[in-house]
C-alpha cells in the first residue's frame, strides 16, 4: 500500500532576498479502502514490471489486467483509461523517490549533514529515473507540465532546504533550479544515448556541481 506523504515544505521570497520555507501539501490522492489500496498497488507493480520489460510505449490496459490476474474492467475502473494508468505509474515510482528522501536510510534520508544528503541526492534521482526511464520520459515530453508538478516542486525544495543547511551562498531559489536542470530525464537520456557518456560519469558531474556551489 502507498502511504500518503507529510506535508511538504514549498519555497518562497521574503525580503532581503532570504527564502522562507513553508509546509504545504502536495497533493496527497485520497484514500482508498485497504482492499482496493492493495488491488491498486498490485495494479501498478504489474504495469511497473511490464514497462522494464517491454517498454512504457508498449503498455496495455489488456496485459496489465493479466499480470495482475484480474479483469480488464478491472484496470479500467481503477484507472479510467492509459492515460490515467501511465500517471498513476509515475505518481507511484515517485512517491516512493519522495518516501527516501523523507524517510529512507541515510545520506539519502535523515541523520547525515545535509551536504552529504545534497551529494546523495543527485545520483538517487539519477539511477531511480534511469531504472524507469521509459516512463520519466513519457512524462518529460510536456515541459509546462513538468515544471508545474507537484514532483518538480518536492525536488526543488528538498534541494533548497539542503543548500541552505549547507551553508550555500547566493540565490538559493536559482541555484537549486539550476541542480535540477542537471537531473533532467531529457537531458541525461541524451547524454547517455547520444553523446555516450556514462551514469558514473554524471554522478561525478554532480558531485563537482555541488561542491562548486557550496564552497564558501
Amino acid at each position: 500500500m502507498t502511504t500518503p506523504l507529510p506535508p511538504l515544505p514549498a519555497p518562497s521570497e521574503v525580503p532581503g532576498g532570504r527564502t522562507r520555507v513553508v509546509l504545504t501539501p502536495i497533493g496527497a490522492p485520497p484514500r482508498l479502502r485497504a482492499d482496493a489500496a492493495r488491488n491498486r498497488t498490485r495494479l501498478l507493480e504489474a504495469a511497473a514490471r511490464l514497462a522494464a520489460e517491454h517498454g512504457a510505449a508498449n503498455l496495455t490496459m489488456e496485459a496489465v489486467a493479466a499480470a495482475a490476474q484480474v479483469g480488464k474492467g478491472t484496470v479500467f475502473r481503477r484507472f479510467g483509461d492509459r492515460a490515467g494508468l501511465m500517471l498513476a505509474l509515475l505518481d507511484h515510482r515517485e512517491r516512493q523517490l519522495q518516501a527516501s528522501f523523507l524517510t529512507g536510510p541515510p545520506p539519502v534520508g535523515p541523520g547525515a549533514p545535509a551536504l552529504d544528503r545534497l551529494h546523495a541526492f543527485g545520483p538517487a534521482v539519477l539511477r531511480h529515473e534511469h531504472e524507469n526511464r521509459d516512463i520519466y520520459l513519457a512524462a518529460g515530453a510536456d515541459s509546462a507540465r513538468r515544471y508545474a508538478s507537484p514532483a518538480y516542486d518536492f525536488r526543488l525544495t528538498h534541494a533548497l532546504v539542503l543548500l541552505r543547511q549547507a551553508g550555500a551562498r547566493g540565490d538559493l531559489n536559482l541555484l537549486a533550479h539550476t541542480l535540477l536542470g542537471y537531473l533532467d530525464i531529457l537531458l541525461v537520456h541524451h547524454l547517455l544515448t547520444r553523446r555516450g557518456m556514462s551514469l558514473e560519469r554524471l554522478e561525478a558531474g554532480w558531485h563537482d556541481l555541488v561542491g562548486r556551489l557550496t564552497t564558501t
